[in-house]
């Protein structure tokens, strides 16, 4: 809450010259108003301290639904059919996972055909077909799919996470589940006092954790207008005769709503006897409030204009040191997760290349495919650990490094990681690449281009356009255009465009620094990086890189 200084001053006058004119009635206003003003403010302490638990809470779930799908893909892409359908193999995976993280019920794998080919788990699930099934049909369309909280062939409320491994012109899918029970843990400390309630819905209102009060999971949650629930994030409401006050917040990674409710006046109680109390003390001191006046008023005033900056200080740095520990935890927290499962693949490729060398098997019509199969497997593992050496750069700084790069297959590699939502959306992509090889970090650059490219895939529509150009400079440097049809960007927010937190993006669609970790990136090099109108419409980027790293 902002208030002018110059308020302050004018209050501090008029007080003045009212309780000089009028003992008792000014005073007596005048503890009424303190009072309403601390109502206010610590009604609204209330309601900041609420969303703050709701977005706290909803990053730690989106986390462990991210890890937990990371997990997932990490064994279907490092193993075949052909190994994960053995169920010895199979239960070794499952227990390795179950001694770093108890989350998991059980695990299986099922064919194209929807056929349950290797199940491990308390359940007698195997040989189940799941193709009419509706998480089959939308894992194979989504191919990382998170389904909502159902009863399925167990009968025992459960979601499951699926991850599609497309493989020899088939696929199978990796599929795991997770109890209800363990999913409600993450959600029921959250409630709030002894009025308190927190669970998360579906986008239909279908409960999918039980709530402190009431119902139980997979019911209709009754009293909730789910769209107000999509328009606002705050809401005042009447639950069994008590206004509550009601703050959603959308998880990201998947369609599910988390929903805290509390009753304000359970925690504002303690206000009514402050204010009897305060009106007694104002009246019994009414008089000799007269010859104090002036100490007692500058003193409150000036009390008050401190604890106003005092509080939109620590209210800015709050928000701040949230925000920086939020990504500075999740990076390093998916790196480390990341980095133990690549240095046992890193160390069974290595055993197998010893293998692959010995003599009998050298004579096989197949060593040399077994050879570049192992040599690919070490290929991107040691590209995934650059990866997660870069994700570890949000939490500490590591040196850079500096190898030959060749620019238009940096690029090519980075669309490859937006392939899939490029089709989705059906844009085309113009290329008009010079041969330019210069001296830098591949992977820094790489997060420059990812950046920017998906900027501009965010921006254009169904069907849109996006165009990269690169050509030399005549100041021993090289340029990267990348440029959009979308809407492009207003001249007002180009100059702040760089800045960190600052996105032009619908709230919750972006953290804001993506653009302002490039910027860092690219001055680090000696470089630049600047915004410009593409014609006819859209935005075009600039990225100018020195031929060879020169570090500021």
């Amino acid at each position: 809450m902002s208030v002018s200084f110059q308020y302050f001053d004018k209050l501090k006058r008029k007080i003045r010259w009212a309780l000089f004119s009028f003992a008792i009635l000014p005073v007596l206003l005048f503890g009424l108003t303190v009072y309403a003003l601390f109502q206010r403010a610590y009604h609204q302490k209330i309601t900041e301290n609420l969303r703050t638990v709701a977005i706290d809470k909803k990053q730690a779930i989106e986390v462990f639904l991210q890890e937990r799908v990371n997990q997932l893909i990490t064994i279907a892409y490092s193993h075949t059919i052909d190994q994960i359908k053995d169920m010895n193999y199979l239960s070794q995976l499952f227990n390795s996972i179950q001694s770093r993280s108890k989350y998991f019920v059980d695990i299986g794998v099922i064919d194209e055909f929807g056929n349950h080919i290797a199940y491990y788990g308390p359940y007698k699930l195997l040989g189940v077909n799941y193709r009419e099934s509706d998480w089959f049909r939308k894992s194979i369309t989504q191919a990382i799919y998170i389904s909502d909280v159902f009863t399925g062939v167990r009968q025992v409320p459960h979601f499951i996470i699926a991850v599609v491994r497309y493989e020899k012109n088939s696929f199978w899918i990796l599929r795991a589940t997770i109890d209800s029970d363990i999913f409600e843990k993450l959600v029921n400390p959250v409630s709030i006092g002894k009025t308190g309630n927190a669970y998360i819905v579906n986008s239909e209102g279908i409960l999918q954790t039980t709530p402190r009060f009431g119902q139980k999971v997979l019911d209709k949650k009754e009293g909730i207008n789910m769209e107000s629930i999509f328009t606002a994030d705050l809401i005042l409401k009447e639950i069994e005769g008590k206004d509550m006050l009601q703050v959603s917040a959308r998880l990201d990674i998947k369609d599910w709503f988390l929903i805290i409710e509390q009753n304000p006046s359970a925690e504002i109680g303690p206000l009514f006897k402050t204010r009897n109390l305060s009106l007694l003390v104002l009246l019994a001191g009414s008089i000799l409030l007269i010859i104090g006046v002036r100490f007692v008023v500058n003193f409150i005033v000036e009390e008050l204009i401190v604890f106003q900056r005092e509080k939109a200080q620590l209210d800015a740095d709050l928000i701040q040191s949230s925000k920086l520990a939020a990504l500075g935890k999740m990076a390093a927290g998916i790196a480390h997760e990341l980095n133990n499962p690549l240095a046992v693949i890193l160390e069974k490729a290595g055993w197998m290349r010893d293998l692959i060398e010995e003599e009998d098997i050298k004579e096989s019509k197949n060593f040399q495919e077994l050879l570049k199969a192992v040599d690919k497997i070490e290929e991107n593992v040691e590209r995934a650990k650059k990866v997660t050496h870069r994700m570890l750069g949000f939490a500490r700084k590591m040196e850079p490094v500096e190898e030959t790069v060749d620019i238009a297959k940096l690029l090519n590699e980075t669309l490859g990681f937006l392939e899939t939502q490029i089709k989705l959306k059906g844009i085309n992509i113009h290329t008009d690449y010079s041969p330019l090889i210069i001296k830098g970090d591949s992977s820094q650059l790489q997060q420059v281009f990812l950046n920017i490219l998906e900027n501009a895939r965010d921006a254009v529509e169904t069907g849109g356009n996006i165009w990269i150009k690169t050509y030399e400079l005549e100041n021993d440097q090289v340029c990267v255009e990348v440029a959009d049809d979308g809407p492009g960007i207003p001249d007002s927010e180009k100059k702040r465009i760089f800045e960190p937190f600052y996105t032009t993006k619908e709230v919750g669609s972006g953290t804001g620094l993506g653009l302002s970790i490039s910027y860092s990136i690219i001055k680090k090099m000696g470089g630049d990086i600047t915004v410009h109108d593409n014609k006819p419409k859209g935005a075009l980027f600039k990225i100018r890189i020195p031929k060879r790293r020169t570090e500021i």
